[in-house]
């Protein structure tokens, strides 16, 4: 089922790609053509999710993968957990913010530069930020975290120390690699 799904999701992708770079379109023609793409992705994609929800193996594996997340989500129901779970979001959103952006600068400023990293660190900060959002969320609803200015404020606090200290690690392993690719660089040159 799983092999359908993606098989099928990937035609629907490919085909949708193909047929609108085929096409030699006027500028005035190239919104509707979006418009009417978008909409036949979504059709399509709305008749595929209904049929993978009424899929009994479906239901097995979603009732599979949520199963664990529910149990640990009960073992942290402690006080101090939304804070903790804060905090943590708050550290990531520093750190990967900084490493994309002032660490990034700070290779660039060595003359090199690695996409994949910055891939991995927009990754990061992007997993952090909807971390965050979905724990104050949870919090507001679950907790008295959101209605204390003081745990607000320190688990911010923290997050902030944690996220620093991430960030100055993350930006000496940055430089190190980057001397490591000018060494190799500079070791075939000499060959």
């Amino acid at each position: 089922m799983k092999r359908q799904f993606v098989l099928v999701v990937f035609v629907i992708i490919s085909s949708l790609f193909a047929r609108a770079w085929s096409q030699d379109v006027t500028d005035d023609g190239v919104k509707e053509q979006a418009e009417e793409i978008a909409s036949e992705a979504s059709e399509r994609l709305e008749k595929i999710a209904e049929k993978v929800d009424k899929s009994e193996q479906a239901q097995e594996i979603s009732a599979g993968i949520l199963t664990p997340i529910y149990a640990l989500a009960e073992r942290f129901s402690f006080p101090a957990f939304h804070w903790i779970a804060f905090a943590l979001m708050f550290a990531g959103i520093v750190s990967f913010g900084l490493q994309l952006v002032l660490a990034k600068l700070v290779v660039l400023s060595r003359l090199s530069i690695s996409f994949t990293e910055i891939l991995s660190d927009v990754m990061g900060l992007a997993i952090s930020l909807v971390g965050l959002v979905l724990t104050t969320q949870a919090a507001a609803e679950n907790s008295n975290f959101t209605r204390s200015p003081a745990a607000v404020l320190s688990a911010a606090a923290a997050g902030l120390a944690v996220g620093l200290v991430f960030y100055w690690w993350g930006q000496s392993q940055e430089i190190q690699a980057v001397k490591g690719r000018q060494g190799r660089e500079s070791s075939t040159k000499d060959k």
